[in-house]
């Protein structure tokens, strides 16, 4: 016994150091501080030391804004008054800390699961992965948005197998699925999925009294939203206007938002390259038509309206209202002459882009990496990290496969919950104009502990036979 387990640390050790060099790689060598980083910064300081929660300034003075929660913010005023602010770098290793942190709970999570091999396995997998590794190079909500994911669903069982009470359990469930919808808007859906599973945990004994048993849940699920409550008020104080989370389009009370040019872009869009040249181009910066693909047209006089178009806009390279108006009609019209590919395959399209796509977005890879003639090195590079992500992917796949054929190992609750929460987002997804693989990030901590399944003994048994080991 003593010997397995010194090799289990050994191995424990030996995966976090791993898992610790590849993060410093990353802040070594990609480090980055810019876009949504800058704003999120921004506002933390202008907070800290205005007391407004805003980024632009006129006059010299912090203007208010609702575009994003305050979650972020408020981890970055910690580390600003430790550290120093703006200090990004120390918040890097900070993020560093809190992701092996996370790695540690998801193998934990698996060991608790399926079995002892699962969590080492899980460990490995979560520490050596890129695609989650890279984001603590970024002061972004990423690394800690994964972490509120794992730690919720391990909260979840420990819950689960503590009793489905009013315990310690409950309340760090509660506050972590609430400081998850802090971080981003979307992660709503993450208690969205866990609520109901600890619904069905709460009411499965038989013998169970239905309105005790349910009482801690609608318990939790008041307190999960009761940070919202005084943003909303100030939101409504500050813009008179009802607000409980960030608005969809990021945008402030009073600004303009480009429908038309959205719908249009909506009508044939699915890679992230088209997100970089088109999407985030659009006001402040030209267009050139070279840049879009050929089902951006249905016939030869689609093509001239739309270079029309997109000269007109280069002109001053500020939307107006009557560009908008001509987006719109030309939007109508391919949507008119097709609207199955508008509404089902070009959807589905940017979903399976974003989980698909080589995640090399944090390198300086270029947009169109399949050009082989152009960039033969990075192409290599992408067409590897694509072919990694598809075999995380594939080994989820046949987890999931397996753990049914276990019987959900009795954590039926549980699995679903796990799997609600990739549909929800996936639903979510669906609705989006622009492809960003980063979105479907949140589904690694949920595959992580799927494709160790593959890896462990062929019985739905092995957590209770570990558990007999650690009581001996």
């Amino acid at each position: 016994m003593r010997l397995q387990r010194s090799g289990f640390w050994f191995w424990t050790a030996l995966a976090l150091a791993a898992g610790l060099a590849l993060r410093l790689c990353f802040i070594h060598y990609i480090a980055r501080v810019a876009g949504d980083s800058i704003v999120y910064g921004s506002i933390a300081r202008n907070w800290m030391q205005h007391g407004i929660y805003g980024f632009n300034e006129l006059n010299g003075i912090p203007q208010p804004t609702l575009i994003r929660l305050p979650g972020y913010p408020l981890f970055l005023i910690v580390c600003f008054r430790i550290f120093g602010i703006e200090q990004y770098t120390a918040i890097m290793y900070v993020q560093v800390v809190i992701d092996l942190a996370s790695c540690l709970l998801i193998a934990a999570l698996a060991d608790r699961l399926f079995g002892p091999r699962a969590r080492m396995i899980a460990l490995w997998l979560a520490a050596l992965c890129p695609f989650t590794a890279s984001y603590v190079a970024a002061p972004l909500t990423e690394t800690l948005t994964l972490a509120t994911i794992v730690l919720a669903f391990y909260a979840l069982y420990r819950w689960q197998q503590a009793g489905p009470t009013f315990n310690r359990w409950l309340w760090i469930l509660t506050g972590t699925l609430s400081y998850s919808i802090l971080l981003r808007p979307e992660q709503g859906l993450l208690a969205a999925a866990i609520v109901p599973a600890m619904l069905w945990i709460a009411i499965r004994p038989r013998t169970t009294n239905l309105i005790h048993a349910t009482i801690p849940v609608v318990v939790a699920s008041l307190c999960i939203l009761l940070p919202l409550i005084p943003w909303t008020i100030r939101n409504e104080r500050t813009f008179h206007v009802f607000q409980p989370l960030a608005p969809h389009y990021a945008t402030d009370p009073g600004e303009p938002v480009p429908l038309g040019f959205q719908r249009w872009y909506r009508t044939w869009a699915i890679d992230f390259a088209s997100t970089e040249d088109i999407y985030w181009n659009y006001d402040g910066a030209p267009i050139q038509i070279s840049d879009l693909p050929d089902r951006a047209f249905d016939s030869d006089t689609q093509y001239t309206r739309t270079a029309a178009l997109l000269d007109d806009y280069n002109r001053t390279t500020t939307p107006s209202a009557t560009l908008d108006d001509r987006f719109a009609a030309l939007a109508s019209e391919r949507i008119a002459n097709d609207p199955i590919r508008y509404y089902l395959f070009l959807p589905v399209a940017r979903v399976l882009n974003m989980a698909l796509r080589p995640r090399v977005e944090m390198f300086p890879t270029p947009l169109q990496w399949w050009k082989y003639h152009e960039d033969p090195r990075q192409t290599i590079f992408s067409a590897a990290y694509a072919t990694l992500n598809l075999a995380y992917f594939a080994l989820a796949a046949i987890g999931i496969a397996l753990w049914r054929r276990r019987h959900w190992t009795g954590n039926a609750p549980i699995a679903w919950a796990l799997f609600a929460s990739i549909l929800l987002r996936t639903a979510v997804l669906l609705t989006l104009d622009n492809s960003e693989p980063r979105y479907t990030l949140e589904f690694f901590p949920v595959i992580f502990l799927l494709a160790a399944i593959p890896f462990t003994h062929n019985s739905k048994n092995s957590p209770v036979e570990h558990q007999k080991q650690l009581s001996s």
